[in-house]
């Protein structure tokens, strides 16, 4: 590379949700540092931070069932449901330090409290849903769920999907009146507008084309500036690939030896999407089921009531789609590059293992508009067709890895955490719950990359977020508290449901 070099203390690869707020902790807990973020697009949050590219649950497993298995013994395992609650509580909780410091404001813009829903049919669901009830509201993190299988109460919870349904069969839904709806792209935005108010040099029009080590150990970045299609050099200490689906690619560049064996496999998702206000009227709540039975978890059926740009909608899905592309503006080529000597075998092995779900892609991309409303009626009984619109969401990037559990080229449906063995670098992998618990995520990469800091910074970590290094599962004084805080500081009162009030 050229010797002519611009040198920083940190990089951000991408001006999305995980690196706006990976920016934001490091700049309060080592301010005189160096930050620049590069970013392809010309505005933060375009591709999975965008709000028509996530579902903008405010993931904290209140609805999702497939975070709560249920075993061979008919048991519940809610380890899962409470670590992905644990996370969001502590994403609530530095967001309400940003905005009670006045770091960024009106938190109505990207949150407001929406009941989260899960609603089962048959006798076989309905009980699994009764003890996943039983089994979650044990616990504080999930005071406050309420299960009901009286239809006359379910009309009341949910008058849309109820509207002239037949009861043939038993039905339930739990519902929990504090789940949230959040927009990311808006959050991501507040970040970086602070971010860049503390002079982080947000560079947009800028894509990285390789990344190399140095001699001194430090790390080389080769950017191209679209805006004169002109070369830039820079250097820094550490780097942080959060470009989404671009993450794999380069991750694979830097050579590190933890970048070996590990794949990608994209997956896009469609959502039919309504905004007649005769429609969306009758739906508030974020409303989830079981998925299919060859169905990926990230395809678990759901009707979401939104707010974008304070218009309220309507969505429903996902439907899975296909493309090589690891992002919505990446290249047809992207799924045939990232195949490399050195995960060429994982990704052999993925796909041998995963035939089913190449089977369910096939059937999803192959399904016609009436066939989606079909399904979307299972739902909404009256649904009309006219009043719905089919949309293509984002693309997520699964990825394949060889574990020593389940062995080579396993597909792994979280997010995923990669770090070279010093910590000067690292990418973030997967996709969901991703944005939820990108707080949680990034102080896990902070402990991970910067050991030597973690005493000086430990004070400052516990001013932003109070239970760090607790467990909240087992103090509910701790978690009642918490959520008194937080929501008083995100303005997530009862009035905050009315919608656009």
């Amino acid at each position: 590379m050229s010797n002519r070099q611009t040198s920083h203390d940190v990089i951000l690869i991408g001006a999305g949700i995980m690196s706006a707020t990976l920016g934001s902790i490091i700049k309060q807990l080592a301010p005189d540092w160096n930050i620049t973020i590069f970013e392809k697009l010309d505005k933060p949050g375009e591709e999975s931070t965008n709000v028509w590219n996530n579902s903008g649950t405010g993931h904290s497993a209140l609805c999702e069932l497939n975070y709560t298995p249920e075993q061979p013994d008919g048991s519940i395992d809610i380890s899962k449901a409470l670590s992905v609650n644990e996370k969001f509580q502590v994403s609530r909780q530095f967001w309400s330090y940003l905005v009670n410091q006045q770091f960024i404001e009106n938190p109505r813009d990207f949150i407001r409290t929406l009941p989260h829903m899960s609603l089962v049919n048959g006798e076989d669901d309905v009980n699994f849903l009764k003890k996943r009830h039983e089994a979650l509201t044990d616990n504080p993190l999930f005071e406050g769920m309420e299960f009901s299988d009286d239809p006359e109460t379910l009309k009341e919870w949910l008058p849309l999907m109820m509207e002239d349904r037949t009861v043939t069969e038993p039905i339930a839904a739990t519902k929990v009146d504090s789940g949230t709806d959040i927009d990311f792209g808006v959050l991501t935005g507040k970040l970086l507008t602070h971010l860049n108010r503390q002079n982080v040099n947000i560079r947009y029009n800028h894509t990285v084309d390789d990344i190399q080590r140095a001699d001194d150990g430090s790390w080389e970045v080769k950017v191209r500036n679209f805006e004169d299609d002109t070369l830039e050099y820079h250097t820094a200490s550490f780097v942080f690939i959060g470009g989404g689906g671009l993450a794999l690619p380069l991750l694979q560049k830097t050579g590190i030896p933890e970048s070996k064996h590990v794949g990608g496999f994209p997956v896009s998702g469609q959502f039919l999407v309504c905004q007649d206000p005769e429609v969306v009227k009758d739906h508030e709540a974020k409303v989830y089921t079981k998925a299919g039975p060859d169905a990926p978890p990230m395809s678990t059926p759901h009707l979401d009531a939104r707010y974008i740009d304070g218009q309220k909608t309507l969505l429903f899905g996902p439907f899975a789609g296909f493309s090589p592309k690891f992002l919505k503006t990446g290249s047809y080529m992207d799924l045939l590059n990232s195949v490399k000597p050195g995960n060429v075998f994982t990704m052999l092995a993925g796909g041998a293992k995963n035939a089913p779900l190449t089977k369910y892609l096939i059937q999803q991309v192959l399904l016609t508009k009436k066939q989606r409303i079909e399904a979307l009626r299972e739902f909404v009984p009256d649904a009309d067709g006219n009043d719905w619109n089919l949309i293509t969401a984002g693309q997520r990037v699964q990825v394949i890895k060889d574990t020593k559990e389940d062995g080579k080229g396993t597909l792994q449906f979280g997010t995923e955490l990669v770090h070279s063995a010093d910590g000067s670098i690292a990418a973030l992998l997967g996709a969901s719950p991703g944005a939820s618990t990108a707080v949680s995520i990034m102080l896990d990469m902070i402990e991970a990359c910067f050991p030597e800091y973690l005493d000086e910074w430990e004070p400052k970590i516990r001013e932003m977020i109070p239970s760090y290094g607790m467990s909240l599962e087992d103090d509910p004084e701790l978690v009642r508290d918490i959520r008194r805080q937080t929501s008083e500081a995100l303005n997530l009162t009862e009035a905050s449901k009315a919608g656009t009030e």
